[in-house]
């Protein structure tokens, strides 16, 4: 599998007593797939995974296969912090035909490199899954290094990483050191860095709202290779970036989500939606955005 283009790790609806609201989660990747992004993610940070009972992260999953019916390539995220439940996750995913797996570390346990690796090893022999990293030592509290990447070098289904620590040396040395993995845009403000880097796809929370404006920034770097044109877009998106960077990433996201019609349904605990001063400001924030993004592109 080739990770190109814009991957949304989609968000979880929620009716008003809390519980997944399946109707509302049909409807955002049926959004998401009209949008033509280029892959949807189950089971990632943006859609709420920590919170959810397993029993919801496998009936999410086998709901986007069947709602997708092929349309889209399906990542399924395998995070957790016990071995045995990734693993559980990844065959769950192989069950249902899902086409890659997000693997990143277990969060809270501080593996070493080495149990890291053991533990990405751990999902692959039960899956036998295309595989793309997540490197995000910002919630998992730890980093895959080269020890790390040295471990894994016979993984073969290892194929992308999304690359999260916000470190632009770190992608430098994805980009030198291990070109057999592709790289992929997990840190929404160097995405211009790291097109230029030579990442084809890029994997961005933001694309729930405003997948248009996320294809056209792919699109002017990888297809077009018009980083001049990049660069505009990228100015005009880095107002969204820092609001989403103020605290409130996923509150964030999901009322960027009923700015556009679709049902979110607030978020599970600890997080709780943004106030009226913040939808107010994050809504000038996007119609701006929108308005100088199509000035660059062209659109309407």
């Amino acid at each position: 599998m080739k990770f190109e283009g814009i991957y949304t790790p989609a968000v979880t609806p929620l009716t008003s007593d809390g519980s997944i609201d399946k109707t509302a989660f049909a409807e955002v990747l049926e959004y998401l797939v009209d949008s033509k992004v280029h892959g949807i993610i189950i089971g990632g940070s943006t859609g709420e995974y920590y919170a959810h009972t397993a029993q919801e992260r496998f009936d999410l999953a086998a709901q986007a296969k069947d709602v997708l019916r092929g349309r889209l390539p399906l990542i399924v995220g395998t995070g957790a912090i016990r071995t045995e439940d990734s693993v559980a996750y990844a065959e769950a995913a192989k069950a249902i035909k899902a086409d890659a797996l997000l693997v990143g570390s277990p969060p809270y346990a501080l593996p070493t490199q080495k149990e890291i690796a053991l533990h990405v090893k751990a999902v692959d022999r039960a899956a036998d899954l295309p595989i793309m990293l997540y490197n995000y030592p910002g919630r998992m509290s730890v980093s895959m290094g080269e020890e790390f990447f040295d471990e894994v070098r016979d993984v073969k289904n290892i194929v992308a990483i999304k690359e999260s620590s916000g470190d632009t040396a770190q992608m430098h040395r994805l980009a030198c050191k291990y070109p057999h993995i592709a790289l992929s845009c997990g840190w929404d403000d160097q995405a211009l860095e790291f097109f230029a880097w030579g990442a084809r796809s890029w994997v961005c929370a933001g694309s729930n709202f405003i997948p248009h404006e996320h294809v056209a920034l792919y699109e002017a770097c990888v297809v077009e290779k018009d980083f001049d044109k990049g660069r505009r877009i990228m100015a005009a998106m880095m107002p969204l970036m820092d609001f989403l960077e103020g605290g409130k990433f996923v509150q964030s996201i999901k009322y960027g989500c009923e700015l556009n019609g679709l049902s979110t349904g607030g978020l599970r605990a600890p997080l709780h939606g943004l106030d009226l001063e913040e939808k107010q400001a994050l809504q000038g924030v996007v119609t701006e955005l929108k308005r100088n993004i199509a000035q660059i592109t062209g659109g309407v």
